[in-house]
This record gives structure tokens, C-alpha cells and sequence, in this order.
């Protein structure tokens, strides 16, 4: 099972937790959870007007043998207007724009999506439950 809890921040609310959305999927060949702008794909959304987010801008795919994987999917433009990082065990770093990781099995962290214009991110913890 893969657990996500979603909150969009900015600078006003930074360390609030109210509007976190949250969504799960059993760790099962070919499960997917997408974070986006786009309500009919995304099981996790953001605000409309937070144009540094793409459509459908994660992935999280179950494999053949049950772990999991994060993908950064391109957008429609060239470059990105954000950065995406990926903490696990206290240890941060960046994920390619179209760049996909692995996520550790039975583990947590958290993936943070923040606006290169503003100060404000889209922040996903994620739980893979053994």
C-alpha cells in the first residue's frame, strides 16, 4: 500500500495543515496515484491558477514486483517553472525534470514542488507500507 498526504502551501500558511488531501493504492502491478492541476486524471490536485504545476505533474507507479516509483513528467514546456525534491531519511535532492526514482519499501519521505516565481510548493508525503 502507498499512502499520500498532499498540502498546498504558501507563504501565509507555511506549517498549516488544513485542505491536505490524501490518497492510497494497494502496492499491486500497474497502480497509479498522479498529483496534478487536472481533477479527471489526478487522484491528489492543486490549486487551478498554480500554473508551475503541470496538468499531471507526478506519477506514482507500482512495478511487477510491488515497489513503487516517482516520476516527474514533463510538461508542455521546455523548462520547468519549478523544482522537485525528494527527502528520505533526512537526505534531500533533486529530481530531474522527466526523471524518475524509486521510492524505498516499507519507507517514508516527502517530495516538495516549489514555485521558482513565488514562495510558495506543493508538499506530498508519501508511506509504502511493507
Amino acid at each position: 500500500m502507498l499512502e499520500l498526504t498532499m498540502a498546498a502551501v504558501t507563504a501565509a500558511d507555511a506549517g498549516a495543515t488544513a485542505g491536505m488531501q490524501m490518497a492510497d493504492a494497494p502496492s499491486e502491478p500497474g497502480a497509479v496515484l498522479k498529483v496534478g492541476r487536472d481533477r479527471s486524471v489526478c487522484r491528489l490536485t492543486t490549486p487551478d491558477d498554480w500554473l508551475f504545476v503541470s496538468r499531471v505533474h507526478l506519477e506514482f507507479r507500482c512495478g511487477p514486483d510491488g515497489t513503487w516509483q516517482l516520476t516527474w513528467l514533463r510538461g508542455s514546456q521546455p523548462e520547468p517553472s519549478c523544482e522537485v525534491r525528494l527527502t528520505v531519511g533526512g537526505h534531500a535532492r533533486p529530481l530531474a525534470y522527466g526523471g524518475t526514482v524509486p521510492l524505498p519499501t516499507g519507507g517514508s519521505g516527502e517530495i516538495v514542488v516549489q514555485d521558482r516565481a513565488e514562495p510558495r510548493s506543493v508538499n506530498v508525503g508519501f508511506y509504502h507500507e511493507a
